[in-house]
């Protein structure tokens, strides 16, 4: 059975609901899936005074653990149109994985959140795939064949680079049924893809 890592950082929980649902869609295509988040570098007496969600229930990832997947599923929020530092510090201590081919071959895929519209859902979204193609690993995206992200009715995350959610300025607004579609879809396909290669 394909193994699926759904690997984030939520400062503030519409990250973690987007990979809830990246999660289920994976599980239900059939792979085995497990949650995991990249460790808070902030102290924690500033977290909390920012308010940040650390009741998490995702176990905290160790580097060494993602050699052990077929297919690893990346997701932060935005910082300033790129990924956040607690991700790129997890990443950046990959490197014996990387000098050894470890994640050669394997799938990747890349979902993301943002305060507005036009905050860098795209450029974040690069940034974890230009991590994952060093790693030598095949990216899946969140292809037009999920219409959800076509839409004109409503304001929508989504892009062909991988599932989004639009958290608001004050982060009040939730990941809308249209953005966890979105990432169904996407840890559906990355799971179908994972089964194909992997079986």
């Amino acid at each position: 059975m394909a193994k699926v890592l759904v690997l984030y950082y939520s400062a503030y929980g519409h990250i973690e609901a987007m990979a809830d649902a990246i999660a289920a869609g994976a599980r239900g295509a059939g792979a085995h899936v497990d949650v995991k988040r990249v460790p808070e570098t902030v102290p924690l007496e500033i977290a909390q005074k920012a308010h940040f969600k650390l009741d998490q229930a995702a176990p905290i990832a160790a580097v060494a653990d993602l050699e052990q997947y077929d297919a690893i599923i990346l997701g932060t929020g935005t910082r300033f149109g790129r990924v956040s530092s607690q991700m790129a510090a997890f990443l950046d201590q990959a490197g014996g994985l990387w000098a050894r081919g470890a994640l050669n071959g394997k799938i990747g895929a890349a979902f993301s959140s943002t305060g507005t519209q036009h905050g860098g859902q795209e450029t974040t979204l690069f940034s974890m795939i230009a991590n994952l193609l060093h790693f030598g690993m095949i990216i899946v995206g969140l292809p037009y064949s999920f219409t959800g992200q076509t839409r004109m009715d409503d304001i929508v995350g989504g892009a062909p680079y991988g599932a989004t959610t639009i958290a608001g300025g004050d982060g009040s607004r939730k990941p809308s049924a249209t953005d966890l579609a979105g990432a169904h879809f996407q840890g559906e396909l990355v799971a179908k893809t994972a089964i194909k290669m992997f079986g």
